[in-house]
């Protein structure tokens, strides 16, 4: 069987995601397909539309074979981490052929040139980092530069090119899955397909096709009425269709089900401001040599999140408030991801050093990921598939990651629009699904 390996947020499963997905099949010629899909909480900073049980079940809907968790150490982490932490998931699995992600390029060969420069660090190349990093800009845009000088020097490739391409967010995942390929001297082979219409953090509406990030304006805009999609965000809107209309047109239908039925029965749509005053709370309680040791604070920023939790009232006042030219948004709003899930620098240090994720946390799967289940049993890592029964035999290491993804879901229920919804434990009581 030869097995395809997607890494996934699905926040939600749309249209765009369902071409990826039928498009990747195509060009590897796969018989069955594994996804590595973020828990509860992404990989930029923000709570998931819906939780993890329903996106694997639109996963599954839509013909995924079987759905492996992320845990969330590494689903809220820099590209670099989230890349790293699903490619070894994918690894350890010992079933996967070939892993296929989205590109705004759609060259492998590109891509793996970029790749191999960061896997290996030549020395003029953390040269140049350096010194673009000394001058305080901001790591991925120091990075970015580095690449262009180092290119431009080498005489590799036209360092305009390399320009365009270190600087599109699914260029540099796609670079990332490459790099961890090689660091983990693995046999599984890239495979890309260019990202089709709508870019990542697009706010167009391209026929049926949406990003996610539109979809969740959208729902964001409103999620307390059924009104008119907002058009200052979405381009050429159908006239007199109300946002469930255009749900129904960007997602496929049983996406769209899933997520009705989620949000009628109070369990999303689940958005930052809904954990706002439990955030600022938690800072404002914490000590400043607490915060220290959160995962990606340094610099002295925690001094600056302290000030800010005091005077902030709002998830975005405290990003403004925070905001320096060293500290994207984007990662000011996973260290606030961070201090909200309690995700310690010692623990994730811990984690990496000796190899990343530590089991295999299976959310569920189709008849044929049944089968690829019985061939994944001599895994390199354990399988979870009843969590309170692992935690009692596992290690201590597995245990702290897998307490961590458990808490996350225990604080992501509390996200849910009805009070009914919120309680604790459910990864103790949610079945694994089989479709």
């Amino acid at each position: 069987m030869k097995v395809l390996g997607l890494i996934t947020e699905y926040n939600p499963f749309h249209n765009g995601h369902l071409y990826h997905l039928e498009k990747s099949k195509e060009v590897t010629g796969c018989d069955a397909v594994v996804c590595i899909m973020s828990g509860n909480f992404i990989q930029r900073g923000l709570p998931a539309l819906v939780n993890k049980w329903a996106r694997t079940e639109m996963a599954l809907a839509n013909h995924v074979d079987l759905v492996v968790e992320l845990p969330v150490y590494y689903a809220v982490s820099s590209a670099e981490f989230f890349a790293f932490g699903a490619i070894k998931l994918l690894d350890s699995l010992g079933v996967v052929d070939s892993v296929c992600f989205g590109s705004e390029c759609g060259e492998v060969k590109i891509l793996s040139m970029v790749a191999k420069v960061l896997a290996e660090e030549p020395e003029a190349y953390k040269n140049f980092l350096g010194n673009f990093l000394r001058q305080g800009i901001s790591f991925p845009a120091a990075r970015s530069l580095a690449l262009q000088n180092y290119f431009n020097k080498s005489n590799k490739n036209d360092s305009a090119l390399i320009k365009l391409v270190v600087n599109q967010s699914n260029n540099i995942l796609g670079i990332e899955y490459i790099k961890a390929l090689y660091k983990l001297k693995s046999k599984i082979q890239p495979a890309t397909i260019k990202r089709y219409k709508a870019d990542y953090n697009s706010m167009k509406l391209y026929g049926s096709i949406a990003s996610a990030t539109a979809i969740r304006k959208i729902l964001q805009d409103t999620k307390n009425d059924i009104v008119e999609m907002p058009l200052t965000e979405i381009n050429k809107s159908p006239a007199n269709n109300n946002f469930d209309d255009i749900i129904k047109m960007v997602v496929p239908s049983p996406s769209y089900e899933i997520l009705d039925r989620e949000f009628r029965e109070g369990r999303g749509p689940v958005f930052t401001d809904s954990f706002e005053s439990m955030l600022l709370s938690t800072i404002r309680k914490m000590n400043v040599s607490h915060l220290k040791n959160i995962t990606d604070i340094g610099e002295g920023i925690e001094n600056r999140i302290k000030k800010a939790a005091q005077n902030s009232g709002s998830f975005y006042d405290l990003l403004v408030k925070i905001k320096t030219k060293r500290y994207t948004l984007t990662r000011l709003q996973r260290i606030l991801m961070h201090i909200l899930l309690g995700l310690s620098k010692d623990s994730f240090n811990s984690f990496h050093s000796i190899g990343g994720p530590q089991y295999i946390r299976i959310l569920g799967f189709s008849s044929k990921g049944k089968e690829l289940l019985s061939k994944i049993k001599s895994s390199s890592l354990p399988l979870v598939t009843t969590p309170s029964d692992f935690l009692r035999t596992c290690s201590p290491c597995q245990k702290e990651m897998l307490e961590a993804d458990i808490l996350a879901s225990d604080i992501y229920s509390l996200g849910y629009p009805s009070p009914s919804q919120r309680v604790g434990g459910q990864d103790f009581y949610q079945r694994i699904l089989s479709i």
